[in-house]
């Protein structure tokens, strides 16, 4: 049972962490994120087991990440405010040709990430986009102007 209980608080824990890392952040991993992500993985796996190396303890703390998983996935299926919480919701960047500083900021995001995007979407200009959203995938949809 205490595996099961570490498994929970663990789930919850990384969940809260990849809400704080942000969108941008999760959308574009670099070798030091990679890297980063498998010392994340050895961290939790000892928090998780502790002295346990059974393979009923595997099993039960890997169940629980799965049951987890599932019934998130299924709360953000059936609530709007549960999608919310989980996977964000989409935030526009630019807004009738003008950049939305305020959003820019609050995903640490700089005027020159958007114009990179916008480059390998061959759009050259901010004048020739209506909106620009970030998806809340990590993705930066843009909506040209006609």
């Amino acid at each position: 049972m205490d595996i099961v209980l570490r498994a929970i608080v663990l789930y919850a824990f990384v969940v809260f962490v990849m809400r704080v890392i942000g969108r941008r952040e999760l959308s574009s991993m670099t070798p030091f994120d990679l890297v980063l992500l498998i010392v994340l993985g050895d961290a939790i796996q000892q928090g998780l087991t502790q002295d346990d190396y059974s393979v009923t303890g595997a099993v039960l703390a890997i169940a629980t990440i799965a049951s987890l998983q599932v019934l998130t996935s299924y709360l953000s299926y059936r609530s709007r405010r549960a999608r919310k919480v989980f996977e964000g919701q989409p935030l526009v960047l630019v807004e009738r040709g003008e950049l939305v500083g305020h959003n820019l900021r609050r995903e640490r995001m700089t005027p020159d990430d958007v114009a990179e995007e916008m480059r390998q979407q061959q759009i050259s200009s901010l004048d020739d986009v209506e909106w620009g959203i970030l998806e809340a995938n990590g993705s930066i949809s843009f909506i040209k102007k006609n």
